[in-house]
């Protein structure tokens, strides 16, 4: 491929990453929310319309305007779904941390997501190409699509339309000053809730109309949500978070660093483009033109709870939990199954537990966790098959070897915070999940780890134990750590990092050990999972690893010393039972997430109030 061709694929792939992105930052300016079902809208436009065109109405595609017609009213679709979203599920959580924003926005895409397969289907769809943009211009003997022409100019053109409409009218105007300061806009007497519908209804509609223009590129699936939904948060965070221009900024940088890197080395595309993120944070934390953001109100001052508080009912607890068990496995009550159920809990909290020490402790929000876990998994995995190492060994090498990563990059890291540390630490995870994909030789690329034999059959009843003491050590270790002077220094510099560094604390050293600290125990836990499963796959480092082990905490309790332990069982007890005779349960899942984020932000926990809040 010629460098002409890489330049005009690179650009028209801009052209939609910005659409997306622009939808993504209009949302963000006017509602602070990180709307991490912005792909859902820019999935259910593209598929809709992909059947309209071919399945219900397929003379439409045999004019431009028959065809530009379904693609108009897919695009009010996106429209109208998002300010059904705000109204019925956005509006209750301008006031709550952005990370159960996310959450209740994640479980919102996995509702979409089961309701568009159940509605239309599982199967990707086809569309026919626009009519009269079917060929090709020829331009110094090269021949590039007419289509993708088109969209190189679509994506200014778009731009241009939205700076004219926020700049030269009246409702633009009312939005940017929401943007800068919604409680004065109220206090003027405007009613910032339709200023926040619309703009949350346009974004949504930029996102489906990037899904439209994609159709005839690319056929339209149930995939496409999650792909797009990362890229357009790359993109985001790489521009600045709020800066529309920003974002056309960068959707032509990642543009063209996904068309170079597929021309020079299709199959690590995804770890350029990461790496690119990365060195514009590590140079810059808050993007290319973006501005720090401050700590949301709501996430200040914020008390670990540490129920049960008094030592003796903290051992009574954890003696009590050793006793049900042993009586449950004495009376046959735990057979095979379910003891494989709770050692997949017991892990998940082990994991959990590490993830809240940065983050509720800290302040350190990582949406790449599973780079650790998946590091300690693999690293697990492979000792035990080449060296032959047994189970203490492996899980020993595990545990270095994440630590020895968050070591490696921990600097760059703890420099940033908020979303931009979060998409910081997803772009880890992303290039470790694309290193364990093609490094053939050591994880054995998709075919992955497999026979392990870490865990014989016999001993998997020692094995159970081992987890349950080792889960009740980690939380009584956390509990410890939160009531210590490094505990307290933790919680200064999150709730009042100025204040903590003016009276001497070292903000970044003391972050880095916490994340430090937090990856090995993280590296430790992907190991149990491999001698637990007895094989693992480069997938264990992907984005739905982080996204599973946020999940427990937010669902559970995040500032809750047990909300690990009630978020890996409803998560894992759901998805068990509930994935064995219904289609649909990540569906059901997201439903409950999005209820559990409106009634009690705080996490199942948080319902349980003014009883043993201690740190």
């Amino acid at each position: 491929m010629d460098g002409l061709s890489v330049l005009v694929n690179g650009l028209a792939h801009a052209s939609t990453l910005f659409l997306m992105a622009a939808g993504l930052t209009l949302i963000f300016g006017v509602t602070r929310i990180v709307n991490f079902a912005h792909g859902s809208f820019y999935m259910v436009a593209a598929l809709v319309c992909a059947h309209a065109l071919t399945d219900w109405v397929p003379s439409a595609s045999d004019s431009a305007l028959g065809y530009t017609a379904v693609l108009l009213l897919g695009v009010l679709l996106s429209a109208l779904l998002g300010a059904l979203a705000e109204f019925f599920l956005l509006r209750r959580l301008y006031r709550v941390p952005e990370l159960y924003q996310l959450l209740a926005t994640f479980g919102l895409s996995l509702f979409l997501h089961d309701a568009l397969r159940g509605l239309l289907g599982p199967d990707e769809v086809f569309a026919p190409r626009f009519p009269g943009l079917k060929g090709s211009v020829e331009w110094s003997g090269n021949f590039f699509p007419s289509y993708q022409l088109l969209l190189i100019g679509l994506g200014p053109l778009v731009g241009w339309c939205l700076h004219l409409l926020l700049t030269r009218t009246m409702w633009g105007r009312r939005v940017r000053a929401a943007t800068h300061d919604r409680d004065m806009v109220a206090a003027l007497g405007l009613n910032p809730g339709p200023l926040m519908l619309g703009a949350v209804a346009l974004g949504c509609g930029l996102a489906g109309l990037g899904g439209v223009l994609q159709l005839p590129r690319e056929p339209a699936n149930l995939q496409m949500d999650l792909s797009m939904v990362v890229e357009t948060f790359v993109v985001v965070v790489t521009g600045g978070l709020g800066s529309l221009f920003g974002a056309f900024v960068a959707a032509i940088l990642i543009g063209l660093v996904q068309s170079v890197g597929a021309a020079i080395f299709p199959a690590a595309t995804q770890v350029f483009v990461f790496a690119t993120m990365g060195c514009v944070l590590a140079l810059r934390p808050q993007g290319l033109l973006g501005k720090p953001l401050e700590a949301h109100p709501t996430e200040i001052g914020v008390r670990m709870v540490l129920w049960p508080v008094r030592p003796a009912r903290f051992a009574a607890v954890l003696l009590g939990s050793l006793l049900l068990m042993a009586i449950a496995l004495a009376a046959g009550l735990l057979n095979v199954y379910w003891q494989y159920v709770l050692c997949d809990i017991l892990i998940m909290v082990v994991f959990a537990a590490s993830l809240q020490t940065m983050m509720a402790l800290g302040g350190m929000v990582s949406f790449g966790h599973a780079a650790f876990f998946g590091v300690g998994a693999l690293g697990a995995a492979w000792v035990h098959l080449t060296w032959g190492w047994g189970l203490a060994g492996a899980l020993l090498f595990a545990t270095v070897l994440a630590a020895s990563l968050a070591a490696l990059f921990g600097w760059i890291l703890v420099r940033s915070s908020g979303v931009y540390l979060a998409m910081l630490s997803l772009s880890l995870a992303q290039w470790v999940w694309v290193v364990a994909s093609q490094w053939d030789t050591v994880t054995g690329g998709d075919n992955g780890r497999i026979g392990l034999q870490l865990v014989p059959i016999a001993a998997r009843s020692g094995f159970l134990w081992s987890l349950l003491l080792l889960a009740c050590a980690v939380l009584a270790g956390l509990r410890r750590l939160v009531r210590s002077p490094l505990g307290a220094a933790l919680q200064a510099l999150r709730d009042a990092p100025v204040r903590a560094q003016a009276s001497g604390l070292p903000r970044l050293s003391l972050r880095y050990g916490a994340l430090v600290g937090s990856a090995a125990f993280a590296g430790l836990a992907g190991g149990l999972f491999a001698a637990h499963k007895g094989a693992v796959f480069p997938g264990v480092a992907s984005v739905s690893t982080s996204v599973d082990v946020l999940l427990v905490l937010l669902l559970g309790g995040l500032h809750h010393l047990w909300g690990s332990v009630a978020g890996a069982a409803v998560l894992l007890l759901a998805s068990s039972e509930l994935g064995r005779g219904f289609d649909y349960w990540r569906g059901a899942l997201g439903l409950l997430v999005m209820v559990i984020m409106v009634v009690a932000p705080a996490g199942l926990l948080g319902l349980r109030k003014g009883r043993g809040n201690g740190t």
